[in-house]
C-alpha cells in the first residue's frame, strides 16, 4: 500500500487530498473494488489529513482493497463551545465553501473512478459525514455526478439537535455524560458552520428534516454512547421514509470519535464493518 499527498481543482481553489492506493484491489467477480473519499470530522472547523480519523481510517480501507481519496476540505473558524456566536451574518470561510469542496473533489474522482470502471463512494465520520450526506444531496438535485453509496459514522445531519430517545438517555448517564454533545452545543457548532440564520435551514448544509428522496445506499455508523446518535437515528428514520436503502449499525461500548482512536476495540469493529458494508455494495 502506498501513500502520497495531492491536490483537486476545487472552485475555491485548489484542494488537499491524500491519496491511498492498495497493493491489490479485492473485489467480487467482474467487478473492480470501490474508490472512497473520506472525509474527516472536527466540528466543521478542525483537523486534516494527518488527523488519525482521516489517515488511519485511509490506511485501514486500503488495507481491505479499497483505494482512498481523503479530502481536507476548507475548514470553518473556530467556535467556543460555551459562546453564542454572534447575531447576523459570520464572516470568514462558513456555509457552503466546505461542501463546495467536497462536490467538486466529487466531480473530479468520478471521471476518475467511471475510467477505472470503479463505483464512487463518498463517506465521512462527525462533521464529514454531514459534508457526504449534504454533498450527495445537492448533486442529486443538481443532476451532478452523484456517489454510489454513502458511509457515515456518527454524524451529526441535522440544524438542532433531534429530542434523545429514553433508550439512548440510558446510555449517557453518569459518567457518560461528559463531553457529550448537548443541544445547545450542537447550535453553537452548527450556526457557528452555517454563517447565518438563514442557512440553519438550507437542506444541502444540514440535510437531516428534509426530503432525502433519491439518496444512494446509506450506512449510518453510530457509537453506542454518543448524544449525536439522537441525530443518526433520526437520519436512518427519515432515509427509510424516502424509500433509501439504508442500513444502521451500533458500535457497542463505543463513544462518539471511535474511528480517530486505531488500536481500539471501537475503531477495529467500526472499520470492520464498513469494509463489510462497502464489500456488499
Amino acid at each position: 500500500m502506498t501513500a502520497w499527498d495531492d491536490v483537486l481543482p476545487g472552485r475555491h481553489g485548489p484542494i488537499p487530498v491524500r491519496r491511498y492506493q492498495p497493493q491489490a484491489a479485492i473485489a467480487g467477480p467482474g467487478r473492480a473494488a470501490a474508490l472512497v473519499i473520506w472525509l474527516h470530522g472536527g466540528a466543521f472547523s478542525h483537523g486534516g489529513l494527518d488527523q488519525l480519523e482521516s489517515h488511519a481510517v485511509g490506511l485501514a480501507l486500503a488495507a481491505a482493497g479499497h483505494p482512498v481519496v481523503a479530502v481536507d476540505y476548507r475548514r470553518v473558524p473556530p467556535w467556543s463551545w460555551w459562546r453564542r456566536p454572534r447575531p447576523g451574518v459570520l464572516e470568514g470561510i462558513r456555509y457552503p465553501v466546505p461542501v463546495e469542496d467536497v462536490i467538486d473533489a466529487v466531480a473530479a474522482l468520478r471521471r476518475e473512478a467511471d475510467d477505472a470502471g470503479r463505483e464512487l463512494v463518498l463517506g465521512g465520520a462527525s462533521a464529514g459525514a454531514c459534508l457526504a450526506a449534504a454533498a450527495a444531496l445537492r448533486l442529486g438535485a443538481e443532476r451532478g455526478p452523484r456517489p454510489d453509496g454513502l458511509p457515515l459514522a456518527y454524524g451529526t445531519f441535522h440544524a438542532a439537535l433531534p429530542p434523545i430517545s429514553r433508550a439512548l438517555r440510558a446510555r449517557i448517564r453518569g459518567r457518560h455524560s461528559l463531553m457529550q454533545f448537548r443541544p445547545s452545543t450542537v447550535e453553537r457548532m452548527n450556526r457557528n458552520y452555517a454563517g447565518s440564520p438563514e442557512a440553519m435551514e438550507d437542506p444541502w448544509a444540514f440535510p437531516g428534516g428534509h426530503d432525502l428522496s433519491g439518496m444512494p445506499p446509506t450506512l449510518v455508523l453510530d457509537a453506542d454512547r454518543d448524544s449525536l446518535r439522537a441525530s443518526g437515528d433520526a437520519f436512518v428514520a427519515e432515509l427509510g421514509k424516502a424509500g433509501v436503502d439504508v442500513t444502521n449499525e451500533i458500535v457497542p461500548e463505543s463513544v462518539h470519535g471511535f474511528l480517530d482512536r486505531p488500536g481500539t476495540p471501537a475503531f477495529e469493529r467500526g472499520i470492520g464493518r464498513a469494509i463489510r458494508w462497502l464489500d456488499r455494495h
